[in-house]
């Protein structure tokens, strides 16, 4: 999942070897004009790029544009601030999200289709492993990423609340669609940050055994 993880849609993802390497805008060597195909996901990956290598506060939107040789109208068709570059992915998986829980049949338990629908959009592997931990070094360590965290994860949160609401006959900040909301981003946010330590298999192992854990609530009693 995105933010702790992120989830680009199909449309925007690179190869995994991403673009071609970029001039440094800093040392007037950028290429000029708008190459071919310049898309969210490029301004993505050459922004963490500059991040990494002169830090977030650092790096410009100036600098950014100038190293993808785009203007700085184009970088804002897709991002409305740079932080939002570091949210992109997540954010598109919050609409998948949504997307997929209104899919679940209306036949299939509550928490199984959670289960399903979570599972389902979120497609990463071991070899996403280093960009991933790079954008949550960055999430983790620079205070205004920090402070905008919480508006995201709120966003993935009421999706499944809002889901939960609506099997349950409820308003989405009623207890049980809240604390099943709340439950689901733990979880979710727990399996995320074991994949990332051991990055030994897909994330959705991780997600979908944590995910039937709350489904069964954890084997209490057993």
């Amino acid at each position: 999942m995105a933010g702790t993880g992120e989830h680009a849609d199909a449309t925007d993802r690179e190869p995994r070897g991403g673009p071609a390497p970029v001039s440094d805008p800093a040392s007037g060597t950028g290429r000029r004009g708008r190459p071919p195909g310049t898309s969210a996901r490029q301004l993505e990956l050459i922004s963490l790029r500059l991040f990494t290598r002169y830090g977030f506060e650092d790096t410009t939107v100036e600098r950014i544009a100038a190293a993808a040789g785009v203007s700085k109208r184009t970088f804002f068709r897709y991002f409305e601030s740079k932080a939002d570059v570091l949210w992109h992915a997540f954010d598109g998986e919050v609409k998948s999200l949504r997307a997929a829980l209104a899919a679940v049949p209306p036949d299939v338990p509550l928490m199984a289709g959670i289960r399903t629908a979570v599972v389902g959009v979120n497609r990463y592997r071991a070899e996403d492993v280093p960009e991933l931990r790079t954008r949550m070094s960055l999430i983790g360590s620079v205070p205004a990423l920090q402070a905008s965290a919480a508006h995201h994860y709120d966003a993935w949160e009421r999706a499944v609340s809002e889901f939960a609401a609506a099997r349950l006959g409820d308003r989405a900040d009623a207890l049980y669609p809240l604390a099943i909301g709340r439950a689901t981003l733990a979880v979710c946010r727990a399996a995320y940050d074991r994949w990332i330590d051991r990055a030994d298999a897909d994330l959705t192992v991780y997600l979908d055994e944590a995910l039937r854990a709350l489904e069964t609530g954890f084997g209490v009693g057993r």
